[in-house]
């Protein structure tokens, strides 16, 4: 497996490497909540010797509604990401949805996330993956919903030949389509991923989504079974998983998107010291 790295930030995921965590808001709300989220969660890491990657979203642009709160938008969004990267001097992550947003968000961002719903759109990856790849950033491609892991290795070849060959991709585990409004995550997908020679991370919070399931919208939002995060984040780096993805928010149930998914905020310290203790035992084994 390629050990892949973020040299300025001495961030380096694979196997033999530390956990790395890439956490924060599921979307940006408001400058205050973002640098408070990742004054906390830096701080957090710190305390556990975790490499740490800040995660918020300018845009989600695959909510169920129209209605639905999407996030600030590019411009606004990158102000905010870039004054978080300034003041707690963190790398920085976030989805791209469209090809022309590849150049200006490569200026800001560390690692660029593919979201799973496009992780197939062929112009969007190599796009995603030449604009990152020439500032020294990292891709992170969420594993469809309907995509078996092996499957997988079509994303890795086309991310390869974008940029002559280099490693530069993270896949994602963050559950399959299982009948209606339901998820699960098979924990062999995460070696099956493995294989193909390139780092895998979990999403925990996405893996516990009741796509189009929320009871308070009538369906007009997705829903959640948060007590599930814990439970799939420990599963995971049981079965090998190099990084998590988690999603916090101070209050969750106020969260403006994916409420039902989020983690309390005063709860990191405690689940990330418990990962840390696992991925541990693993590596030792």
């Amino acid at each position: 497996m390629a050990v892949l790295k973020l040299d300025r930030w001495n961030v380096a995921i694979g196997d033999g490497q530390p956990l790395v965590v890439i956490a924060g808001l599921n979307v940006l709300e408001d400058e205050g909540l973002a640098l408070a989220t990742a004054r906390h969660l830096k701080g957090v890491c710190a305390e556990l010797g975790l490499p740490y990657v800040y995660k918020a979203s300018f845009d989600k642009a695959n909510r169920s509604s129209i209605t639905s709160y999407r996030g600030p938008g590019l411009e606004e969004g990158l102000r905010i990401l870039a004054k978080v990267k300034a003041e707690f001097d963190v790398p920085i992550a976030t989805d791209i949805h469209e090809v022309g947003q590849a150049e200006p968000l490569a200026q800001i961002v560390d690692v660029l996330q593919i979201p799973a719903f496009l992780c197939r759109q062929t112009d969007l990856v190599v796009a995603s993956a030449r604009a990152i790849h020439a500032t020294g950033g990292l891709l992170h491609v969420k594993k469809g919903q309907f995509l078996a892991p092996w499957d997988a290795k079509n994303i890795v070849s086309k991310v390869k030949e974008a940029v002559g060959g280099a490693d530069i991709t993270i896949l994602c585990e963050r559950g399959s389509s299982f009948g209606y409004n339901n998820l699960v995550v098979d924990m062999l997908g995460i070696g099956e991923m493995k294989n193909l020679g390139v780092p895998v991370t979990i999403d925990a919070t996405h893996a516990v989504q009741l796509p189009g399931a929320d009871p308070r919208t009538g369906g007009a939002s997705t829903g959640g079974r948060r007590e599930g995060v814990a439970v799939i984040a420990k599963a995971a780096v049981a079965s090998g998983a190099n990084g998590v993805f988690l999603e916090f928010h101070p209050d969750p149930d106020k969260a403006l998107c994916d409420g039902p998914s989020a983690l309390p905020l005063d709860g990191a310290a405690s689940l990330l010291a418990t990962l840390k203790a696992i991925h541990g035992v693993v590596q030792s084994a």
